[in-house]
């Protein structure tokens, strides 16, 4: 079991010494919208931006982790009484991603995320209202992606869904025992900022 473990460790650290450490920038498009929520009859999709910065970590030949820090602007749209209101959830997302690469650049990634609450708001008739209180703290969720990088290139882009796993709503605060989860695909454009080796 020793010399398994000790095999493992040096294909391990072998991997990693010759793969790419890299520090890279993301920014891109969000279009998000909620799910299983009695308040949102007609949910609409509302369209935002994300933006931020990411950290590939080698732990083998074409298999890596990834944790990111970034802005994320979600929410969803609604009708009351045949107007169409917004909700906005503002959240810094922290997604730990497993990647999975093909030495042609095409990628898969998935992981775990939380996200932090920093301000949520309502619009509704030229009206806006700080509903933060409403809206739990954190909320997880789970990411599913692909994408492309470029080879002998900085650039790439990259296709995802965040999949909302926990309740959006405070019902403490609000009342009620609604769930309210968030749903959001994503479209973006990745740079490496810093690589170990080539690009």
């Amino acid at each position: 079991m020793k010399k398994l473990a000790l095999v493992l460790f040096s294909a391990i650290s072998f991997a990693t010494a010759h793969a790419q450490f890299q520090i890279g920038a993301k920014a891109g498009a969000n279009f998000s919208t909620v799910t299983s929520s009695s308040q949102f009859t007609d949910p609409r999709t509302l369209f935002n931006f994300n933006a931020g910065f990411w950290v590939k970590l080698p732990v083998a030949p074409g298999l890596s982790v990834q944790p990111e820090i970034f802005y994320s602007g979600q929410g969803a749209g609604y009708t009351d009484q045949g107007i169409v209101g917004h909700e906005h959830f503002n959240y810094i997302d922290v997604p730990f991603l497993l990647k999975f690469a093909h030495r042609s650049g095409l990628y898969a990634e998935t992981g775990p995320q939380v996200a932090f609450l920093v301000s949520a708001n309502d619009k509704y008739q030229g009206t806006t209202t700080d509903i933060k209180a409403y809206v739990n703290s954190t909320e997880f969720a789970w990411v599913f992606g692909f994408g492309y990088k470029v080879p002998v290139s900085p650039f790439g882009i990259d296709f995802r869904y965040n999949l909302g796993i926990s309740n959006v709503q405070n019902n403490s605060i609000s009342g009620t025992n609604e769930t309210v989860r968030n749903s959001v695909f994503q479209i973006g454009l990745t740079y490496v900022l810093w690589s170990s080796g080539r690009r």
